[in-house]
């Protein structure tokens, strides 16, 4: 019960501190200006300053600064010819990017499905060379088997030899408990 009220106290506490800082901060602080409209597209003077805007799109063909048709995936060529449209960068006519962005996207493409080839044939040897594994933990378990057993029936066969000379069955025997040969 005591831990209950302290937890609270201290919640009330944290709450208290975060609200006066909260409110302390925004007494002194003076209300933000609202950044100035950005320049229409079609005033953009030259490349680069058009190209810095992902919103604009500038045409080497008539040298203008459009708006990049956002309805289209690629500019339609009304707006302007692929090899002459830059967006990004001046330097990169957009048919070379469309063509670099293909070339990267299917190589990393072929890199997934040649490492996902890769661990396909992989775990299928890993299947197949399983069993070989168990069948030869199988053979060699049951080549100790047949060892312990080879084992055991030589110890049967020397006890049982050692009780045959102890009660004179074994003829060649020195033991006095020997059979008498009936001469």
């Amino acid at each position: 019960m005591r831990q209950g009220m302290t937890a609270s106290a201290c919640f009330g506490v944290v709450v208290v501190v975060v609200s006066c800082c909260l409110v302390s901060q925004a007494r002194g602080q003076a209300p933000t200006p609202s950044p100035p409209p950005p320049e229409p597209c079609t005033a953009l003077p030259n490349c680069d300053r058009c190209v810095r805007r992902t919103a604009c799109l500038w045409c080497f063909t008539n040298n203008t600064c459009a708006d990049y048709p956002g309805s289209y995936v690629l500019p339609p060529p009304s707006v302007c010819k692929l090899s002459e449209a830059r967006w990004g960068v001046c330097w990169l006519n957009f048919e070379a990017l469309i063509i670099a962005m293909a070339v990267v996207c299917g190589v990393i493409l072929i890199s997934i499905i040649v490492c996902c080839c890769y661990c396909c044939c992989c775990c299928c040897k890993k299947r197949r060379s399983g069993p070989d594994r168990d069948e030869e933990r199988f053979s060699q378990r049951r080549e100790e088997i047949k060892q312990r057993s080879e084992e055991r029936k030589v110890e049967r066969k020397a006890r049982h030899d050692e009780i045959r000379r102890k009660y004179g069955l074994i003829v060649d025997s020195d033991h006095p408990y020997s059979k008498f040969d009936n001469e």
